[in-house]
């Protein structure tokens, strides 16, 4: 969601900043502005509607500064306006403020602003801080800012400049991601890595309840508990060139091809032969340990939590343990029991994603074990779990999920071997998944090989504006993930239901303008898939199968994407991809922003 971007050092700021904006595009946003400290340290604020080139266009040719905050905004008070985009100011201008996050008591905040007779100018919750900073009875803008947080009740993550103190900025965090980037004799600050790897590679992210003060030589976090704190820069290892297009017409385009490598990483280095596992040292779980969880819930949100479901099928059948997944974004408002011998696997690509990372403050809280299945080393969730599996898919761009929803399915399927050789899974079975496993980008690659094929599926199932996704078992989440796709992107309606559950009233739905997409693995229940659709035709209804070869379908005229054939515990990693290509190909013939899809955002760092 909204991005943050700082700098302060000897260059100009406002070419850096908008580079940084632009690398935060994918987050999703409806506005965007800089604050520049120019001529006389006098802040030159400039916003716009609209994408950050609208806010490029609109600045003036001779913008000079070295010491500047930017921001892209989704909006969550008051709509997208230039009133309502960040930075916001103090009434004299002196203090500029960009902030992700809401602020839960802003409305109560800005009666008594109101009252004290500050004239506020927009709609926002972040107006309030400003005003709050410039009027704080503190010394020093460290002091000021931590005063007027304070007084504020809900996530956020702010930088702060001030043209009485322009030799620093000041920021914090709480609940929502900020990082800063040391680099020679300069320093930056942004919400996402993506904004500072053309600049340095050294970092240090900043925890909850934790402020820093930077300066073109160097940066100091403190809390208000206990004074200074010590947070070292880490190495990160992202290339500027993974964030490019690489000759792709889109980046869900280009992380759909680049599967087959992704799990090649993901897989390098874990499968052991010898004993039939996995390798999952990163799990801090000795043998013992993994033999003592009674079972396993998998919390995420949106795709992750799709690619949990399919996490918890392959732990039941490989590993024997009850487990389940759960919609991260309701977990702990249910005030849930967290259970000693319940092993918690908290799913998340960017590991940002705000209600994940609260259901493991939840289940830490309550003392629980919970590990992280993320694909950003020293993300929120990697930092908060007890251990974790990294995903390895490398940057994902694209608001919809392909790439790092394939290796969290591998993931899960490494942690449900791991799992299952502790207990009655033999070594015959554990070596019968491994060779599975390593055949998989193969497998990949020979999917993606018939995206024309594909494509031209894409197109028929575009034309009709609602649509059903079929599956059953192992087959309802890859339905689930199929249609989660296709709405994402197509704004079509699509809808997912367990191939079971269509003669439970669903059914009196189809006709010849709703198809449904099929999932028809070759498996135990295919006798039970073909009978629905059969039921399906037999109302008119067009149907796309999504199956394996061999697969025998009479008399049906039903057109089918084929996909290979791995061991059934693994068949929904592959029955997902062409499901991936589907919903790019149909929103690709409707026109549509595909990797912006509207009202949406890449990480969901608000609740």
């Amino acid at each position: 969601m909204c991005g943050i971007v700082g700098y302060i050092g000897g260059q100009n700021a406002a070419p850096i900043l908008l580079e940084g904006l632009t690398r935060l595009e994918y987050r999703g946003y409806d506005s965007a502005g800089i604050a520049v400290l120019g001529a006389k340290n006098t802040a030159q604020v400039h916003r716009v509607v609209g994408r950050v080139r609208n806010l490029a266009a609109a600045l003036p040719k001779r913008l000079t500064g070295k010491v500047g905050i930017g921001h892209t905004r989704w909006a969550t008070h008051g709509p997208a306006s230039e009133a309502n985009a960040h930075p916001h100011t103090s009434e004299d201008g002196r203090i500029c403020v960009v902030h992700n996050g809401i602020i839960d008591n802003a409305d109560a905040l800005r009666a008594q602003l109101a009252d004290a007779g500050v004239e506020l100018t927009s709609e926002t919750d972040t107006e309030v801080l400003a005003h709050l900073i410039a009027r704080a009875n503190a010394g020093t803008l460290e002091d000021a800012v931590v005063e007027a947080v304070s007084r504020i009740t809900g996530t956020y993550a702010i930088a702060v400049t001030d043209s009485a103190h322009p030799d620093r900025l000041v920021i914090a965090r709480n609940g929502s991601p900020l990082i800063i980037g040391v680099g020679d004799r300069e320093m930056f600050v942004a919400s996402d890595l993506a904004a500072l790897v053309r600049h340095t590679s050294q970092v240090a992210h900043l925890d909850d309840g934790e402020f820093a003060t930077v300066f073109a030589t160097g940066y100091r976090t403190f809390t208000v508990d206990e004074g200074d704190t010590t947070k070292p820069a880490t190495e990160i290892d992202i290339d500027a060139e993974d964030l490019d297009l690489g000759g792709y017409p889109h980046y869900m385009a280009k992380e759909i091809q680049e599967q087959p490598e992704c799990v090649e990483r993901i897989i390098r280095g874990r499968l052991d032969d010898r004993f039939g596992v996995a390798r999952l040292d990163g799990l801090n779980l000795t043998p013992r340990e993994l033999r003592g969880f009674a079972r396993v819930k998998i919390l995420g949100c949106g795709s992750a939590y799709y690619a949990g479901q399919v996490g918890a099928t392959m732990i039941e059948e490989l590993a024997r343990i009850p487990a389940d997944a759960e919609a991260a974004s309701e977990f702990r408002y249910r005030n849930p029991i967290i259970e000693a011998d319940t092993l918690y696997i908290a799913v998340s690509q960017s590991g940002e994603t705000i209600d994940t990372a609260f259901a493991v403050e939840e289940i830490k809280r309550k003392g629980g074990r919970v590990v992280g299945l993320v694909n950003v080393v020293g993300s929120t969730i990697a930092r908060a779990c007890d251990g974790g599996v990294y995903l390895h898919a490398g940057p994902e761009i694209a608001v919809a999920s392909t790439k790092a929803l394939t290796n969290m399915a591998v993931g899960f399927a490494l942690i449900a071997l791991t799992l299952g050789r502790v207990r009655d899974l033999s070594n015959a079975d554990g070596q019968r998944i491994i060779d599975a496993i390593r055949a998989l980008p193969g497998q990949i690659k020979s999917i993606l090989d018939f995206e024309p094929e594909i494509a031209g599926h894409a197109k028929i199932v575009a034309a009709a504006t609602s649509l059903f996704f079929v599956g059953r078992v192992r087959g309802y989440p890859v339905a689930r993930e199929g249609a989660q796709k296709f709405k994402e992107i197509s704004y079509r309606h699509a809808e997912a239901y367990q191939t079971s559950e269509l003669k439970h009233g669903p059914l009196a739905l189809i006709d010849e303008a709703l198809p449904t997409v099929a999932i028809v693995p070759s498996d135990e229940l295919t006798e039970r898939n073909l009978a629905a659709v059969q039921q399906i035709k037999a109302r008119g209804g067009p149907v796309l199968a999504v199956t394996h070869e061999g697969v025998d379908f009479g008399e049906l005229d039903v057109p089918r994407i084929v996909v290979p054939k791995t061991e059934p515990e693994l068949d929904p990693i592959l029955l997902t991809i062409p499901l991936q290509l589907l919903a790019y190909h149909a929103a690709l013939t409707l026109g549509y922003d595909i990797d912006k899809p509207r009202n949406l955002a890449k990480s969901v760092t608000v609740e």
